[in-house]
């Protein structure tokens, strides 16, 4: 196992960004440019089978939290904030009650300490659907995609991670073998019993169900010292649906 692979952006306070499942740092480039013009040094991370990262048969939460200390410390990063949307969030929120003292700030996107059901079937049947030697085109992967993810938005976001492997041969930058076979990981919950005692900023989307307020009592037991913000007009990819408001919420608690 290597290094994670990341983009650092700017000078300043640590900010490291850990995306959600299927994604890569370079999908919140936008963000990481308005971050580092305002102080801050940004550090867009690729987790482990994702991006550019190293690909490795194993996965689970306690391997990207411990991807991420090893992170840290190669290029060490002295008391970052952390920010982690959906599957980041998670190895975002096992770090910080992991390795408390080591981080400041923790902003959680869209997503809870609590279990979720295996929710992805249909964008992992339509990824693994797809042929390289037939579908040879991002064009014909896009078509291909479309008989199970109608969704135009999903697809685009997914047909980032197209890239061309060689002259002949497209491929995905994740690593779709292990993801599919590793799918209940993802929506593994925190530990019981855990907890951190820094200032957290959980941001939920407003036509999201990945926090409701049922959540908020688990909330509070693993992170006392926690707030709640609305981001209105967004659903799951709320740093997406609604970048400014997504950008100005989280600025104002790190900047506190």
């Amino acid at each position: 196992m290597g290094i994670l692979h990341s983009k650092i952006v700017g000078k300043g306070v640590p900010l490291l960004i850990l995306h959600g499942y299927f994604g890569m740092g370079d999908n919140w480039k936008s963000h990481a440019n308005k971050f580092a013009n305002e102080g801050f040094e940004v550090h867009l991370i690729d987790q482990r089978n994702h991006g550019r990262s190293f690909h490795s048969d194993l996965f689970n939460y306690e391997l990207l939290a411990n991807d991420l200390l090893n992170y840290i410390q190669y290029h060490s990063i002295q008391k970052p904030h952390i920010l982690g949307h959906s599957m980041g969030g998670k190895t975002a929120m096992l770090f910080a009650v992991k390795y408390a003292d080591l981080l400041s700030k923790l902003v959680i996107a869209d997503i809870s300490p609590r279990q979720y059901p295996p929710h992805h079937h249909d964008i992992l049947t339509a990824l693994n659907s797809v042929d390289f030697n037939i579908q040879n085109t991002r064009k014909l992967v896009d078509s291909k995609l479309s008989e199970l993810i109608p969704e135009m938005g999903v697809r685009q976001f997914l047909l980032k991670n197209v890239y061309r492997k060689n002259k002949e041969e497209l491929d995905f930058r994740f690593n779709l073998k292990v993801l599919t076979a590793n799918n209940q990981e993802v929506g593994r919950p925190l530990p019981l019993n855990t907890e951190f005692k820094g200032s957290v900023l959980f941001l939920f989307g407003s036509k999201s169900k990945y926090i409701t307020s049922e959540d908020i009592p688990l909330i509070k037991t693993h992170f006392i010292n926690s707030e709640m913000q609305e981001i209105i007009n967004a659903g799951h990819w709320l740093h997406a649906e609604n970048p400014t408001d997504f950008f100005n919420q989280t600025l104002v608690f790190l900047k506190k």
